[in-house]
Parts: C-alpha cells; structure tokens; sequence
C-alpha cells in the first residue's frame, strides 16, 4: 500500500490543469523507466494559452514481451480539472486525513494510474507487451491529446489486443461498475439573424427572437428514441440562450443558443446534425455542430470476463456493464482495440475535497494487475 499511495502523492502534487504539460510527465517517466518501459514524449499544438490550439504534452511508453506475444494496454491521462476554491487543504498538496487521500485528481485520475503502474511491476515482463498511453489533454478540448497518440502509435507500428481506461467508473464501491461503452456526444451552435428597430415600429424590423424560441419548442419536443438493450435513452438538452440586447425598446438583430446531445448508437453523430440543421432552416436559422464523439459498445464476452473475474476475486462484487455517464478518451481507443473502463468511485471526481480511499487504490493496483496477466496469457 506504500507504494501505490507514494506514487499517486507524487503524481498528485504535480500541478496539471489541463492542458498538462511538464513535471506531471517527468514524474510519470521517472516511475515507468526503472520498470523497463521505453517512454516516448511528445508535444501537439502551437497555439496561444487557453485557446484550443493550446501546446499538450502526451506520452506513450512500452515495454515488450516476447516476439508474438499479446499488447495490452493501460489509457488514461494526468491533466485535472482547476480546483476552485474552499478546499480544506491545498489542491495540490496531497494530504491523508483518516482512511482518505485528497487532492486534485485522487479519482479523477491520477490514483488510477498510480495503480497501473503499481500493477505492472508485478507483472513479469516475459508474460507479454505492456503499453501506457498517457495525455494532458482529455478534460480540455481534446484535440491534440489520445488522437495525436493514436496517429503516433499507428505510424510506430503498435498495435494493442486489447486496452483498459482508468475512468473512475465504480458508483458506491470499488468494483460495482464497469464501462463497456458510451453515448457519443454533438454539440451545435443556433443562431437567428433579423433587423434591428424600435419595438413601437415592428413594421420596420424582423425580431429573430420569436423565430428561436420557436426552434426550440421543436427541439426540445423531440423524442430521439426509447433506448435500447445497452444504452438509455438519447437526450438533447438546451445548454445556452443569448440576445445580449441592452436595451428595452430595440428588438435585436440576432438571437443565438445552443444544445448538446448525448446520443446512443441509434444514431451518429452526422444524423442528428443533419436533423438539428433541417430544422434551425425551416425556422430561419442555421445550426453549427461539433461532434465530439460517436458512441460505441465492447460487447460483453471475454474481455469483459477478464475484468469481471479480476474484481471479483479482489472484492467479491461483480462489475454491472453500463454505458451510463459522459464521454472519456474511449471514444477515440475503441478505433484501436476493444476498450472497456475500470476504475475507482466517482463521488467526489470534479468537486472540492476530491479524496480516494486509500485502501481502494491499493486493492484497485491487484485488480489491474491481474486483469493484465490474464489478457496477455
């Protein structure tokens, strides 16, 4: 147990609000190195701090079996969420309080990959390839995070069998859920152009307002569909309405909003903005998507055994598959290999006074561990 919670202290300590460039990913090399991985760092975009071009810095690091032996691989990624305030003792110092580790990214998820690599030094490296595939980019933008390192695997010739993102997944305890896919996520700008005037003179104007309001009716009146065996429901919720009219007897020019979709995979991400733009035109608007992910499912079937046999042999529960929840860097790996989620409990990730179990990080380090020996046996 002192070794996996030294590891996550040190990764934790690390400042890396996303995008996460620097020490969080000498301290990743510094551990990985010494176990025989050959680690590769590399930086993706140029532009300006806080833009989306803004520079990331990824990792990938492997360490190979045997000619003809498996690839599995471990995902995830060291940038956090900024902190906020009121937390009980500095964000970035990690501190033990009882059975509980603070800190930024204790679950979110730094203790998970603490505990990766805490369970591949008990993995002999005869048993088969290991691989890390680290990002600063996964709570940001994610443009130039797991994508740049898939193109970068690609060109480099890894090829992973299966692969294991450490989300924190598990709802009330260690080991109750498992993520075996997610609803794809699009979301799409609304805008309404009309002609400024004097509210006493409409004649002379076109107010874009009643025009948005009513595309919106229509959105949200939709039913996108009942869900199915594997996924809920698809929804599409209304995130944004701006005028910025300062004024109480000028009817505006320009209405905009916007919606976001979390979409299961009876449809894509091209059909739902191709609907959401059909219907903005008939109210005379345009609709400006960005599709963030696509959904995607691992059927349940041996790799999910793998992790089911792992936790329940380390906690006596058995994980429910769920595709429950947001979108992670899954949505890109599954292009790659069979990806399945497994991780610590969720409760406080994103929140003030995130904490672990310590316990939880050392029993979660034997589970990893032995899903890697039975993947790549």
């Amino acid at each position: 147990m002192t070794q996996v919670l030294d590891l996550a202290k040190r990764l934790m300590s690390a400042k890396s609000v996303t995008p996460a460039t620097g020490s969080v990913f000498d301290e990743m090399e510094a551990m990985l190195a010494p176990l025989g991985f050959e680690v590769t760092r590399f930086t993706r975009g140029d532009g300006a701090e806080g833009t989306p071009e803004a520079p990331v810095e990824n990792l990938f690091a492997i360490r190979k079996g045997p000619e003809g032996s498996k690839h599995f691989s471990f995902a995830g990624h060291l940038d956090v969420v900024p902190p906020g305030g009121g937390w009980a003792s500095d964000a970035f110092e990690p501190e033990v309080r009882g059975d509980l580790l603070y800190g930024r990214g204790a679950v979110d998820m730094k203790g998970s990959i603490a505990c990766m690599v805490d369970a591949v030094a008990a993995v002999p490296a005869e048993a088969g390839t290991i691989s890390f595939i680290i990002t600063g980019d996964e709570e940001g933008p994610a443009l130039h995070g797991t994508r740049a390192l898939i193109d970068f695997m690609r060109e480099a010739g890894h090829q992973p069998d299966l692969c294991l993102v450490g989300e924190p997944t598990s709802v009330n305890r260690l080991g109750d859920m498992m993520k075996i896919g997610r609803r794809g996520s699009v979301n799409i700008w609304l805008e309404v152009e009309g002609t400024q005037g004097h509210v006493a003179y409409p004649h002379l104007a076109d107010n874009p307002i009643p025009k948005l309001v009513a595309m919106l009716a229509e959105l949200d009146a939709l039913v996108l569909d009942e869900g199915n065996d594997w996924f809920q429901a698809s929804n599409l919720e209304i995130t944004d309405l701006e005028v910025g009219n300062q004024a109480h007897n000028v009817i505006p020019e320009r209405a905009e909003a916007r919606i976001s979709i979390r979409f299961n995979d009876e449809h894509s991400g091209a059909s739902l903005s191709e609907m959401v733009m059909a219907i903005a035109e008939r109210h005379g608007g345009v609709a400006k998507p960005i599709i963030s992910g696509e959904p995607f499912l691992t059927p349940p079937g041996e790799f999910s055994d793998i992790i089911a046999n792992a936790v329940k042999a380390e906690t006596g529960l058995d994980p429910e598959p769920s595709t429950t929840g947001g979108t992670s860097d899954a949505r890109f790996l599954r292009a790659v290999c069979p990806v399945i989620e497994f991780g610590l409990v969720n409760a406080t990730m994103h929140k003030r006074d995130e904490a672990v179990a310590i316990e939880d990080l050392s029993t979660l380090s034997r589970i990893y561990a032995r899903i890697a020996k039975n993947a790549l046996a």
